[in-house]
């Protein structure tokens, strides 16, 4: 989101940075139809005349009028296209070249990403001539910017879907090659039960998240704060993990938001993450940029990979 890393916290705060003033954000979702589904189609608000005349777009064909149509974006474009979106130069993020590098070639293989938020870690994927890129995106909002960013970038490698990656991973019998999963896991309600059905479906994957250490976050540590104070103790293959309950104390209002699918998510233990990948056969696990300090919480990269199969 220097690195740059992908924003998906702040500390007491989960929203990504905002881009757009938080009234532009609340005109636009109604007309793209995102409020709160109701089963009461009597109480759907019915936008004003004047509104219905508002989502059409009246100055000279651009892309840039297609970003502005969006509200709360976090990336910016490549320079060379002059384009405003947000500030986080997350198409050139040094640690997705540390995991390109680390793994290898991803030429001709076959790619998973959770959690692309607006398509700029998908671009870098994308650039190294990958056979296909399957990248899952829960958020409504996010989803629409990776389209355009998509279109934009001319992304042609990949394929968006809207969606809870749980499912996918459940009945998506496809195993790839490589995965990229950052700023994603610890927005999970079940971390573990994530990477155990993520282990199942790919031979090497590269994750960036937060973690829970004590030693790191002291009591009066201000990154606590979100934290309830309540500590669930989970079994995934025979390994105790250790869930750290959260809130996002209600960043999730904000247009940019764009963290988990529930207000309430688990932080894992370092160790038990490294535990509970090295059970669930990744027997080589390198880690990179572990900060204890980061403003989110502490933070590492690592890159997990499983034994090839014997021929």
């Amino acid at each position: 989101m220097g690195r740059c890393f992908k924003p998906r916290l702040q500390a007491g705060m989960d929203a990504c940075p905002n881009r757009s003033e938080a009234s532009i954000g609340m005109k636009v979702l109604p007309m793209l139809g995102f409020p709160k589904r109701s089963k009461n189609k009597s109480e759907a608000p019915k936008p004003s005349l004047e509104a219905i005349f508002d989502q059409y777009e009246q100055g000279k064909p651009s892309h840039q009028n297609a970003i502005d149509a969006l509200p709360g974006w976090s990336c910016a474009f490549p320079p060379a296209f002059k384009l405003k979106a947000g500030k986080l130069p997350l198409y050139a993020d040094d640690r997705i070249n540390w995991a390109l590098q680390t793994f290898g070639s991803i030429a001709g293989k076959k790619v998973l990403e959770v959690g692309p938020l607006e398509g700029m870690h998908t671009y870098m994927l994308h650039r190294q001539r990958p056979a296909r890129i399957d990248a899952i995106e829960a958020n409504r909002l996010c989803f629409l910017r990776c389209l355009l960013t998509r279109q934009i970038l001319d992304i042609n490698t990949a394929s968006f879907l809207l969606g809870d990656i749980q499912a996918w991973l459940a009945d998506h019998e496809e195993v790839y090659d490589f995965a990229l999963a950052s700023g994603v896991l610890y927005h999970m309600a079940d971390p573990g039960e994530f990477l155990k059905r993520l282990a199942s479906r790919t031979n090497a994957v590269f994750i960036w998240t937060h973690f829970f250490l004590d030693e790191a976050m002291p009591k009066d540590d201000v990154r606590r704060r979100p934290f309830s104070g309540k500590i669930e103790t989970r079994m995934i293959e025979g390994v105790p993990l250790r869930y750290y309950e959260r809130s996002y104390q209600l960043a999730n209002s904000n247009a940019s938001f764009c963290g988990g699918m529930k207000d309430r998510h688990f932080w894992m233990h370092r160790d038990d993450i490294l535990a509970l990948l090295e059970k669930l056969g990744y027997s080589d696990i390198v880690i990179r940029d572990q900060d204890l300090d980061h403003p989110g919480g502490p933070s590492f990269s690592l890159l997990a990979r499983k034994a090839p199969a014997a021929s």
